[in-house]
């Protein structure tokens, strides 16, 4: 009975279809970054708070924070804080400190124009107007900085999103207000 089952060609068919849609769906989906971690403790800038201009004096060039707020979840569980620092050589970074999320296939970071909602309705809104590719996710954990690019007008970006590209939604977000 065995032997007759694999010699139909209908059988060989249906175990090719499955063997490529199951190498198709590993690919695809990363089912193993579910269980996976990745962690970077980069330096961190310093920088000073930011404090209104005293006429009388010429500061001294220093990092200064641009804008900051805390990382909410979204599609998987995240943490930590984001912060747009200045740096006294003109550069800006952003900061992600103590990030926690989940690791997933072809993540990126983003600012974005885009407000920060919470819960579902907030999951896939980034991608719908302006934003800045900063680079992949370095590490799902730690400590990590991201130059943006020279000449990027900061006016409007106003959140910061750890999105995957493949699925078109955010992991977790950050609100980025002003200092």
């Amino acid at each position: 009975m065995h032997t007759r089952l694999f010699r139909r060609p209908v059988t060989w068919i249906v175990l090719a279809v499955l063997l490529v849609g199951g190498g198709f769906g590993l690919y695809w989906f990363q089912p193993w970054k579910l269980f996976t971690s990745r962690t970077v403790n980069e330096v961190l800038p310093t920088f000073q708070p930011a404090q209104p201009p005293d006429p009388s004096t010429t500061p001294a060039p220093a990092n200064a924070l641009v804008a900051s707020g805390m990382i909410i979840t979204h599609e998987h569980e995240s943490s930590g804080s984001a912060s747009l620092v200045r740096l006294a050589d003109g550069r800006v970074q952003l900061v992600l400190q103590d990030l926690v999320t989940s690791d997933g296939p072809d993540l990126h970071v983003w600012l974005t124009d885009q407000p920060v909602i919470e819960g579902r309705d907030g999951w896939q809104v980034f991608d719908d107007g302006r934003y800045v590719e900063l680079g992949p996710l370095k590490a799902n954990q730690g400590n990590q900085v991201y130059e943006v690019p020279a000449g990027t007008d900061l006016d409007g970006l106003r959140s910061v999103s750890i999105w995957c590209k493949r699925f078109s939604v955010s992991f977790g977000a950050a609100p980025l207000d002003p200092a």
